[in-house]
């Protein structure tokens, strides 16, 4: 079995270490190797949030720059950060919805226009789906559920080696049961954001 790596990067309280631990159950729930690395270094201030899983066999979880599948970017300006880890072999889902870096809003620079961070994005890999994942979260019922948006994004992508029966159930394994019913909404609507 080829390894699918997959990079997730974003911001912190977005969701992104919970959304890799459901993948990576899931992933052992059908007996597919796994390996996962995450740098939360400033993520309860809405610092840099990253992680990495390699499903298949791996002597390591750290992705090598091009290796990527799949690049899921939870934040416009991280998947720009996370560029050199995707090829022209490279999937990426993207939530359009920016977060302002504190460095950034205390500088003279300006947040990128989202058209000119898409542009280059498509530019170097195999296919870009670009989602409004916040928006979508909203309408399931709570902001919160943004990171099952981009899980079901995810899902959609050709190749993706884990199936969608396997993931709700790792949900249902991860997720506070008050929230689940609008948890596997959001997902859901991610999905048919892509496929």
């Amino acid at each position: 079995m080829k390894t699918f790596n997959i990079y997730i990067s974003g911001v912190g309280g977005q969701g992104i270490i919970k959304t890799s631990i459901v993948m990576g159950e899931a992933a052992m729930k059908m007996g597919k190797p796994v390996v996962m690395s995450e740098v939360h270094g400033m993520a309860q201030r809405g610092g840099i949030v990253s992680t990495e899983l390699k499903i298949g066999r791996a002597r390591s979880p750290i992705i090598q720059d091009g290796d990527a599948d799949l690049l899921l970017a939870f934040e416009p300006l991280e998947a720009l950060r996370a560029i050199h880890k995707i090829s022209k072999d490279s999937y990426i889902i993207i939530n359009t919805a920016s977060i302002m870096p504190f460095n950034i809003n205390e500088s003279k620079y300006a947040y990128p226009d989202i058209s000119i961070i898409l542009n280059e994005l498509k530019s170097k890999s195999k296919e870009l789906h670009a989602m409004d994942a916040v928006k979508i979260a909203e309408k399931t019922g709570h902001i919160l559920s943004l990171n099952m948006v981009m899980l079901g994004g995810a899902a959609a992508v050709p190749g993706f080696p884990l199936n969608k029966k396997t993931l709700i159930e790792s949900m249902k394994d991860n997720l506070p049961k008050k929230s689940l019913t609008i948890n596997l909404k959001a997902f859901e609507k991610g999905f048919m954001s892509i496929s």
